[in-house]
């Protein structure tokens, strides 16, 4: 998931680990953790790999050095592929590579974005009634916390229902433009 979040940071603009680090927790703190020692070890990876490239050493006001990174095509294509696909993970991962994804759907075509909607909204279902299949339990805080798992798994249906009549209507948009 950090790669994905970096390669779509990236595609924006050029940046360094430390300006990564900084877009990456202002806005994806919610659905991934954030350190330099995964970082810097994931940009070289990826400079290996030919998925960015260094493009510029800047001075910094400590003195110190610090590398500028740029998206290759490559790196596009790996991000855009990374977008698009639906790995098997657990459930927790799912909803923070969705939320992920979400940040950069700006990026993709309507039809990409109604696809993963749709997906993510089909898991939801599925999670919503696995949930309620459980049987309900004497332990009181036991039984508390299945309910709330259950109005949250509701509230994010909901919200991606909206999202969902969003897209559709940017898409009917989108294709009557380009007839």
């Amino acid at each position: 998931m950090l790669k994905l979040s970096v390669l779509g940071l990236l595609q924006r603009e050029p940046l360094n680990g430390y300006r990564l680090k900084q877009q990456l927790e202002m806005f994806m703190s919610c659905s991934i953790c954030v350190n330099y020692g995964a970082i810097y070890p994931l940009l070289k990876r990826m400079e290996e790999q030919g998925e960015v490239i260094l493009c510029a050493e800047q001075g910094q006001e400590t003195g110190q050095c610090g590398k500028v990174y740029e998206i290759t095509p490559l790196g596009k294509k790996t991000w855009y592929q990374e977008m698009l696909v639906y790995p098997h993970e657990s459930w927790v991962n799912a909803r923070s590579r969705f939320l992920i994804k979400f940040f950069f759907f700006g990026q993709l075509l309507p039809e990409e974005r109604v696809q993963l909607i749709e997906h993510r909204l089909m898991s939801c279902r599925l999670r919503l009634a696995e949930k309620k299949a459980l049987e309900i339990t004497d332990d009181l805080y036991e039984a508390k916390l299945q309910k709330r798992v259950v109005e949250v798994i509701k509230s994010e249906i909901e919200w991606l229902v909206e999202q969902l009549q969003t897209e559709q209507l940017l898409q009917n948009s989108f294709n009557q433009k380009n007839f």
